[in-house]
């Protein structure tokens, strides 16, 4: 049983991605600022299959110790999903600086900085697999989501990048871009917003957080071994 560790598990698609890995037979390493009712009946159904460490990503200092204690806990991690995301909408020239450098800390630097220290350990084992949770508002783009755009458009590039520096390695770095989900981030978007984007889409609905977890546990699965460096777009046809 190979271990997944995922952050922003906690509910939303990050709970939807743990539960799924839990299926394919993985034991999953949650993480996210408190244990929710969603991880308690996961931990209830799963038992030892499951594990929820609370760490908060804004705290970058901590990365390094909490990957420790963690691997020291619980051994090697085979696949990490880098999840955990805040989506703070407003106009770029009316956010507040630290807004905006929150969104870049949560979205881009902590999720790069993990994954430093995690794939330490996969090199070693010469074997590992990492998926980072973009948006397609990193190539669409949305007004009154530019930080939030930037962000996600910066951990695309990384993919692409790290998936060069750590191939020959037998470690996959590929990342999932979901469209607009019925999730928290986006209860803002319900309404008109909403219509406009069911519009677009072929197949007249929203992906939901199944149809992505899908994604990330083609990555992390056998069927992935050969796929790295790779964007895989999840949202019902709307940008085709």
């Amino acid at each position: 049983m190979k271990t997944a560790l995922v952050t922003g598990a906690t509910r939303g698609l990050g709970a939807a991605i743990a539960r799924r890995l839990l299926l394919d037979g993985h034991k999953v390493l949650a993480t996210g600022r408190a244990e929710t009712d969603e991880i308690a009946q996961m931990r209830a159904q799963h038992g030892d299959a499951i594990a929820f460490e609370p760490f908060d990503l804004q705290h970058l200092d901590g990365i390094a110790r909490f990957v420790k204690q963690a691997t020291k806990q619980h051994g090697p991690i085979y696949a990490l999903v880098n999840n955990a995301g805040i989506g703070l909408d407003g106009i770029l020239g009316t956010m507040h600086n630290s807004d905006i450098q929150r969104v870049m800390t949560v979205n881009a630097i902590a999720p790069m900085i993990l994954t430093k220290y995690v794939s330490r350990s996969m090199m070693i084992a010469g074997e590992g697999r990492i998926v980072n949770v973009s948006s397609i508002i990193a190539t669409t783009g949305f007004s009154g989501l530019a930080a939030y755009a930037a962000s996600k458009a910066s951990l695309e590039g990384f993919t692409r990048s790290l998936a060069r520096e750590l191939g020959r390695l037998n470690i996959t770095v590929n990342a999932v871009a979901p469209g607009f989900m019925q999730t928290e981030m986006t209860e803002s978007l319900m309404g008109d917003k909403l219509a406009s984007i069911l519009r677009r889409s072929p197949l007249d609905r929203l992906a939901n957080t199944d149809d992505a977890a899908g994604a990330v546990s083609y990555f992390v699965g056998k069927d992935g071994a050969a796929t790295t460096g790779t964007v895989l777009t999840v949202d019902a046809g709307s940008t085709a």
